[in-house]
């Protein structure tokens, strides 16, 4: 494990690159407004895990369990489904064709969301993502296209079919000129944390955050700073092979980073949203590598204490897991209280 403490905490970063790129958005209120008009919408469980806290020797635990949430299974459920829904209150989503590159489940979302909207969804999938995944997303009647050994790969396809088609590209990523659909994405995101707030007395001393591109740990720290202050500690955990937030803090200005596939498949992308990333280098205050045998280990414990999930889904949980001198390095103590996201179920 490797861990940086971010010195741009409450600064951000300032530069060239992200000088036209918006912060996270904050506003939960619109879509909860859309979600309350959704008949498979419910709120997800927070977990007071008494056993893990024990486990990991500090006060309290919270899970917050996404595994349910609208019957597809993590929190991207919230995302693109929450795009189309907008763009559908703007009588512009029956018919149209959305596109998109997914290592996981926001492909589920943008296939959920063009079915319950007349609209059609295409996914780029990268060779390395399992069949079972792309049979779900065919029975949700989305086309699946395989494209590329990873996911760049699989966007760089995505891209290119959105353009010659003049279909819509939903990325749950952003970048340089393409910012208004993921920043819509991430804001879908916030409805979680605004379930969170109203499930939580007291604010954590500790919040965990898995991240791929970054778009729930950037919406989640952005809303969670505004809310809880400095009173909360917030860590970025994602794959020592897919280093790409930690690496760009470190570089101070967004870098594409390189690495063997990970295990953490979900979480496995080698570029940052910069969205995600610009804000994250303002409200994160550490950022966490986890190895792979890390990432598996944590998740076959949180199997034992009843939360199975992936090494994706628990990746926040397996940093929480980690040896002692790592937890201590974080400053966590036996009065922590701390959150984490179950993001997603088991596979298959």
């Amino acid at each position: 494990m490797d861990i940086l403490h971010n010195p741009y905490r409450g600064v951000g970063l300032s530069v060239d690159a992200l000088a036209d790129i918006p912060f996270p958005s904050k506003d939960a209120q619109a879509p909860l407004a859309l979600l309350t008009r959704c008949p498979r919408a419910a709120e997800t469980p927070l977990v007071d895990a008494l056993e893990l806290a024990a486990e990991c020797g500090v006060a309290s635990i919270y899970l917050k369990d996404e595994r349910g949430r609208m019957g597809l299974g993590s929190f991207k459920a919230l995302g693109a489904a929450y795009v189309i829904a907008r763009d559908a209150a703007e009588g512009k989503a029956r018919g149209q064709t959305y596109v998109t590159a997914s290592a996981g489940n926001h492909g589920l979302s943008v296939a959920a969301g063009a079915a319950a909207f007349g609209a059609r969804a295409v996914i780029y999938i990268a060779d390395t993502v399992p069949e079972t995944f792309a049979e779900r997303l065919r029975a949700m009647g989305a086309d699946v296209v395989r494209s590329g050994a990873d996911y760049e790969a699989s966007m760089a396809a995505a891209m290119a079919a959105a353009d010659a088609q003049s279909a819509v590209l939903l990325s749950d990523s952003s970048w340089a000129e393409y910012t208004d659909r993921p920043y819509r994405v991430m804001e879908g995101y916030l409805a979680l944390m605004a379930e969170v707030f109203t499930q939580m007395e007291t604010a954590p001393t500790h919040l965990f955050l898995q991240a791929g591109v970054g778009g729930l740990a950037g919406a989640a720290a952005a809303i969670a700073r505004s809310v809880w202050g400095d009173q909360t500690r917030m860590i970025v955990v994602e794959p020592e092979a897919a280093p790409a937030l930690i690496a760009s803090i470190k570089a101070g200005a967004p870098v594409e980073t390189s690495g063997p596939v990970s295990a953490m498949g979900r979480l496995d992308c080698k570029v940052p949203s910069l969205i995600a990333l610009k804000g994250l280098a303002r409200d994160a205050d550490d950022f966490v590598t986890l190895s792979e045998a890390e990432g598996n280990d944590g998740a076959a414990k949180a199997e034992t204490f009843g939360f199975a999930t992936t090494p994706s889904g628990g990746a926040g949980l397996s940093a929480l897991l980690a040896s002692e001198p790592y937890r201590a390095a974080l400053g966590l103590k036996v009065t922590s209280r701390v959150l984490c996201i179950l993001s997603e179920g088991p596979e298959g």
